[in-house]
């Protein structure tokens, strides 16, 4: 069986984007804004710049060494990206019968889900620093530069308006992600 010696991925530093690696922390600073991830778990590779980029490397990878490295890799470029363009995603109010009200507080950061399934006592989640909110009409949308807190903050809003014990084909109220943009790209929506 071939053994790979030495892994060795790379990520390109744009011109408006500075970089500092300490260690296995990785600052990522651009027009939008700052980043801040520590690598510190991924075991097994060093993470330098060079010049113009940012370079991952391993050696003896086994296959689970191979793997954390392209998962840096595609979290370094989650954070370029941020800091360049942002992150935005757009949420549909859908419901059948009920109609529901979505408030966002910012003094707490708690998005209010009210008058769910015709339910008495609203539905609370929160939401992190750096993700911005807005509710128009039946969409609510979650922009920001970290790419993991605003899909978090995503997945929390659908998980507050799960409907437990029924079956999700038939009972299709809730708040769902129906598109997601890097800056203007479309990266993902549902027809």
């Amino acid at each position: 069986m071939v053994k790979t010696v030495h892994a060795v991925l790379e990520v390109k530093i744009p011109d408006n984007v500075k970089v500092d690696v300490d260690g296995m922390k990785v600052r990522v600073s651009g027009p939008l804004g700052k980043l801040e991830k520590d690598f510190s778990h991924a075991r097994g590779i060093t993470i330098r710049k060079e010049d113009d980029k940012v370079v991952l490397d391993a050696y003896y990878p086994k296959k689970k060494q191979l793997a954390i490295l392209g998962s840096v890799r595609s979290r370094i470029k989650n954070m370029i990206i941020g800091v360049t363009q942002g992150y935005k995603y757009v949420m549909k109010i859908a419901y059948a019968h009920f109609p529901i009200s979505v408030k966002f507080v910012p003094e707490t950061r708690e998005v209010i889900i009210e008058n769910f399934l015709g339910e008495k006592s609203p539905r609370k989640t929160r939401i992190p620093p750096g993700v911005e909110v807005k509710v128009e009409k039946d969409n609510v949308i979650l922009a920001g530069i970290d790419v993991e807190a605003v899909g978090q903050s995503a997945a929390n809003i659908q998980q507050a308006t799960k409907i437990k014990e029924k079956d999700p084909r038939v009972f299709q109220d809730g708040i769902y992600v129906y598109r997601k943009y890097a800056g203007d790209k479309l990266l993902w929506k549902i027809l």
